[in-house]
């Protein structure tokens, strides 16, 4: 039967396909007169033709197509109770465009923003595991890496009333950060950043060069070290352990084990402020990249949320963009060989220190604990150690350092 008879195909989004609705919103299809409209104001449009046809971006589908919904928790779900999900994969929903309501758009950027899909999308992949020959002693580097160091970390990280990025306890972990990684023998800097309209915070930036010759390849491992508490304001209990201590203590704990690597290329290891306020960190540490510092970037991989249990299998979920495919395609061979991960997949980017790196074009993937949105601690004072499970993070810390080890020690 053709595509046309039987219908446009529905959209995947992990185990589950969504059947794509049929007609256009008119009377005669179940909508009513005003669905159009409804639909374009819903997504901020003017006409109903710019609503779009792209998995992630504007085209030309009808208000009776699919959307998707990517939010930070449930901000989405809490803001808007009475919307219709047709299929829930933590961060990301599918809900009929016709339904959306007026101003819907209002909740972008922070906290979730809303794409018109096209049918036959792929919203969330789940890949078939398969394992791959990786270079001799990589197994022995991932097993460098220590439980115990990691939650140590977590515990340090974790000690502040709060780390959000205007205050004195973000100020000192990123002194303590950073005085970590130079005794490591990395090169470190703080480096200055603007928040809001007068808040100032910092970046914490440690290099380590290569020992092959020039040009080398840049290597790239991120996390976003501040917290926030969104009820009770910057001063309130904001422990972030699994948002974000969980990632900046991967990253201190993947650098420890990589500061052992006689490795080709170079590394760079970055602890972002500013992340709960809008991305400021990544946004300016990416907008000051010199031109020839750019092209040597080949991957960039971003810990953000990678120690709470939601499944009852050990999950992740990698994102990233057509321009990190390569990238991401390692990542899932790297858990299937190395880790009983769960592994699902996306390439729709949003809301963590990725998406810089991938609107500037570079190859970046932010790997996360699978059903994030399960945790509904985060941004408040019960995102504590005690919720974590650090065996979790220790296999998703596995599964990068491995794609990160291949790629400092390739040749040329």
């Amino acid at each position: 039967m053709s595509a046309t008879a039987a219908g446009p195909p529905g959209v995947r989004i992990g185990d589950e396909t969504v059947p794509w609705p049929v007609g256009n919103g008119s009377p005669a299809d179940g909508g009513t007169p005003d669905v159009v409209a409804r639909a374009a104001a819903a997504l901020g449009h003017g006409t109903a033709a710019a609503l779009g046809t792209g998995t992630a971006g504007p085209g030309t589908v009808g208000p009776a197509g699919l959307s998707l919904v990517q939010q930070v928790g449930r901000s989405f779900q809490d803001a808007y109770p009475d919307v219709r999900v047709l299929a829930d994969h933590g961060r990301h929903l599918l809900v009929r465009t016709g339904e959306l309501p007026p101003g819907v758009g209002e909740g972008e950027g922070l906290h979730w923003r809303v794409l018109p899909l096209e049918p036959g999308a792929v919203v969330v992949d789940r890949p078939a595991p398969q394992r791959r020959r990786w270079a001799p002693g990589t197994g022995e580097l991932l097993d460098t890496l220590s439980e115990r160091d990691y939650t140590d970390w977590l515990e340090r990280l974790t000690a502040p009333h709060t780390r959000h990025s205007l205050r004195p306890g973000f100020t000192e972990t990123a002194a303590t950060a950073g005085a970590a990684l130079a005794a490591l023998g990395y090169d470190v800097a703080h480096e200055d950043i603007t928040v809001g309209p007068v808040g100032r915070s910092e970046n914490v930036v440690a290099h380590r060069h290569g020992t092959g010759p020039s040009p080398r390849r840049l290597v790239v491992l991120t996390a976003h070290l501040d917290s926030v508490n969104h009820a009770d304001g910057p001063d309130g209990a904001a422990p972030g352990a699994d948002d974000n201590a969980s990632g900046a203590a991967g990253v201190l704990e993947v650098g420890r084990a990589l500061a052992a690597l006689d490795h080709h290329h170079d590394l760079r290891l970055i602890l972002f402020g500013g992340e709960e306020q809008g991305l400021h960190g990544s946004r300016q540490h990416v907008a000051a990249l010199a031109e020839p510092v750019r092209r040597r970037i080949t991957t960039v991989i971003n810990l953000d949320m990678v120690a709470r249990r939601n499944t009852a299998a050990p999950g992740v979920l990698i994102e990233g963009a057509p321009v990190s495919r390569a990238l991401l395609d390692d990542l899932v061979a790297a858990a299937a060989t190395w880790t009983d991960l769960t592994v699902t997949t996306s390439l729709n980017p949003f809301a963590s220190d990725h998406v810089p790196f991938i609107d500037a074009g570079l190859p970046a993937v932010l790997t996360i604990e699978d059903n994030d949105r399960a945790n509904a601690d985060v941004h408040t004072a019960r995102d504590v150690l005690a919720t974590l499970e650090p065996a979790l993070a220790l296999k998703i810390l596995r599964m990068n350092l491995a794609v990160l080890a291949d790629r400092l020690t390739a040749p040329g």
